[in-house]
């Protein structure tokens, strides 16, 4: 009884459906591809600033805290935009 009707108003749907398939799998992919993590647009990683370089020793212990005020004045009085 069913299959005796053809195609008959499933013959505009699934090439719809399948349209809509293939959009939502393209959509996707593009955007796992621009959401995954990795190097910058240039392929290369910004340098450290020359005070993240001093955080970062004092955040190792490197230099206490007295080093790393007056090495931090040193470089802000030096580049005085640098600081905030």
């Amino acid at each position: 009884m069913w299959w005796n009707d053809g195609w008959g108003a499933w013959w505009f749907v699934m090439p719809l459906v399948m349209i809509g398939f293939w959009v939502a799998v393209i959509w996707v992919v593009v955007n796992l591809l621009r959401n995954r993590p990795g190097p910058t647009p240039t392929g290369r990683a910004r340098p450290a600033t020359p005070e993240e370089i001093l955080a970062q020793r004092y955040a190792r212990g490197e230099i206490d805290d007295d080093e790393y005020h007056r090495r931090l004045d040193t470089l802000r009085d030096a580049h005085p935009g640098a600081g905030p």
